[in-house]
């Protein structure tokens, strides 16, 4: 992982190798770090990305909540095929779809049966 504030605005998040139960940890904390100074966007850059589990998809749809929370947008960029394919299956890709600010946001980031 390798952090770009060269734009204060819109800070980017370079993901590479295995995002998984064990390697999760150090994103989610700097997603957090990031939001709290409530940038415009923030762009997680999966260029590098080799493979995902659980978890890893878990961090992308915190940033996102999160996201919505702070009212920063989130951008993924350079994403491989197998996470778009993933991201499909699960129905995030309809979640980050959704603007910012979206009132039905925090319903849709819940899992079913939770209030």
């Amino acid at each position: 992982m390798s952090l770009d504030r060269s734009n204060r605005d819109a800070p980017v998040i370079t993901v590479g190798g295995d995002l998984v139960y064990t390697s999760a940890a150090p994103l989610h904390a700097e997603v957090d770090r990031i939001l709290a100074d409530k940038p415009a966007l923030l762009v997680l850059d999966f260029a590098a990305l080799e493979f995902i589990d659980s978890t890893g998809l878990g961090v992308i749809v915190h940033a996102w909540r999160e996201g919505q929370q702070s009212g920063t947008a989130l951008e993924l960029r350079a994403v491989p095929r197998f996470l778009a394919t993933i991201l499909d299956m699960t129905g995030v890709t309809g979640l980050l779809a959704r603007p910012l600010g979206d009132p039905h946001a925090d319903a849709a980031a819940r899992p079913a049966g939770r209030g």
